[in-house]
């Protein structure tokens, strides 16, 4: 088939899902043509069957805000004339899905448009009344859609009145790239003694509640000799290097910012920490998981589907650090239950996220769509 994707470009899991997914797609011989205004993230170093195409803006005096959604939808047109596409994927309502509606509208009702929603543009710019109807109509409007976990989806259908089918297909994991292994240089850089590593990956956002990441940590370093390892940049990263200050324990705490290689970061941690607020499935602790690392998170959203309480890690309620800090502790101090953990990680990963058996799902659906 030739699919064009269209997605944000940035750091965030809705970019690294939609670019993978391509990758995988163009290495099964479909013709993948990204739409985006920048080249995606993790696409950069890829060459074989993908193209690239960047949405010009132009700016005028007149306009005070960029007019992407115009832009985008005629950059669409553009491709799927010109490249004869058979279906656009959108990761993302708005824009992405309305500009995919617009273009079909201006072609005449092709190619189709199948939509996956990732959890923010629903869960949280969705639900802003001037974006509201938008929102709606552009789901009921795809020829497909998709949700990354079941109370996402779940979500959609209460927050929005909508009568639609919507199919939930995970988010997923290159398990032969994330796996385990051996570097000893990075423990000896971040843990010179031989202590624990905990770890923790997000984009330093409220909901991400990174500051609870070091509070857990502070309760646990007193314990059991340990250091954390904070990868990504975001809002709240002053605050928090602000509070690790406070506690006195910047000797035990690394600011990483953005990473683009995370294998060897994760392989060499004992623990992740996910206290988020709101995780509508958790790519991160997915990767961790697997690379054979155990996760401590909240009982939020896509969460207790993608980890299995007292198997992979441990669950508790949003803001309990108390509880979360026991946990690490308990399992850090239990090499036997450390091994059994590790490996279940691993078997989940690979038995229910895998790369190969999403991307089939993403093949089946579309052309289940292409075929209505």
């Amino acid at each position: 088939m030739k699919i064009g994707i269209v997605c944000y470009p940035t750091y965030g899991g809705s970019g690294v899902i939609a670019t993978e997914l391509g990758k995988g797609l163009a290495e099964r011989g479909h013709q993948i043509h990204f739409i985006s205004y920048a080249m995606p993230m993790r696409l950069a170093s890829y060459e074989g069957n993908i193209y690239y195409h960047e949405v010009e803006m132009a700016n005028y005096p007149l306009f005070d805000f960029p007019l992407y959604t115009p832009a985008l939808a005629s950059k669409i047109v553009e491709v799927a004339q010109f490249e004869k596409l058979d279906l656009v994927h959108a990761h993302y309502a708005i824009p992405h899905a309305t500009s995919a509606y617009l273009a079909r509208q201006i072609l005449g009702g092709s190619p189709k448009v199948i939509t996956t929603l990732h959890g923010t543009d629903i869960t949280l710019v969705g639900l802003e009344p001037s974006f509201l109807a938008v929102m709606k109509f552009s789901i009921e409007q795809s020829d497909g859609v998709t949700a990354v976990s079941r109370f996402l989806k779940e979500k959609t259908l209460t927050n929005y009145g909508i009568d639609k089918d919507i199919r939930v297909i995970p988010n997923f994991v290159d398990t032969e790239k994330y796996n385990r292994v051996e570097c000893m240089q990075v423990r000896e850089r971040f843990a010179p003694a031989n202590e624990k590593i905990l770890v923790h990956i997000s984009n330093f956002r409220a909901v991400k509640r990174v500051a609870d990441v070091i509070r857990i940590f502070n309760e646990v370093q007193q314990k059991v000799p340990a250091h954390l390892i904070l990868v990504g940049d975001g809002p709240d990263r002053s605050s928090c290097e602000l509070l690790v200050r406070e506690l006195g324990i910047q000797e035990r705490v690394r600011f990483l910012g953005k990473q683009t290689e995370l294998v060897q970061i994760l392989s060499s941690a004992d623990l992740m920490l996910m206290p988020s607020q709101s995780e509508s499935f958790g790519l991160a602790a997915l990767e961790a998981m697997a690379c054979g690392v155990p996760v401590i998170s909240s009982s939020v959203g896509g969460l207790p589907e993608l980890q299995v309480h007292g198997q992979t890690g441990y669950i508790a309620e949003i803001g309990d650090v108390g509880r979360m800090a026991r946990y690490a502790i308990e399992l850090l101090g239990n090499d036997t239950k450390m091994a059994l953990f590790r490996q279940a990680c691993r078997n989940r990963a690979v038995e229910q996220f895998d790369l190969k058996k999403i991307v089939t799902m993403y093949e089946e659906y579309y052309r289940e769509c292409a075929a209505t």
